[in-house]
């Protein structure tokens, strides 16, 4: 019983000093100049990211010089628009994402068509429909 303890302890200590000497993320010094100027919306927020966060960043960043001017222009709107998300947007964002991952292609398909119509409305319609159901967030411009 003791010696199973020991062992236990011992090993737990050694996963923890492993865990210490695991190369970290590139911290936002350490990224390429390209890599900054690619995310540079998220200069003020890279160093407190969690790693997962950042390996996502550093992958959108790997691929940007292989898109098109428009998708690159895509790639700087919602970067900055997430940078100006508080932590619960950012959260509800996480939340609504994972629902339109999990949805059927008839019920993307729908959605896709109740979006299309509201894009078509005159914009005091939209704006009034806004109004009406705040909770609602729009920023559905770039679903795909």
């Amino acid at each position: 019983m003791v010696k199973a303890a020991i062992a236990t302890g011992l090993f737990l200590f050694t996963l923890a000093a492993a865990a210490e000497t695991e190369p970290q993320e590139p911290s936002w010094a350490q990224l390429t100049d390209s890599q900054r100027k690619v995310l540079a919306p998220l200069a003020q927020e890279w160093d407190i990211l969690r790693p997962w966060q950042r390996e996502k960043m550093l992958d959108i960043a790997r691929d940007y010089s292989k898109m098109t001017p428009e998708q690159q222009q895509r790639v700087q709107r919602r970067l900055t628009h997430w940078s100006r998300m508080t932590p619960y947007e950012r959260e509800n964002a996480r939340k609504k994402y994972q629902a339109y991952k999990n949805m059927t292609p008839e019920q993307k398909a729908a959605l896709r068509k109740k979006w299309e119509e509201y894009q078509r409305l005159p914009e005091a319609k939209r704006e009034a429909l806004r109004r009406e159901n705040p909770d609602i967030d729009t920023g559905l411009e770039d679903l795909d």
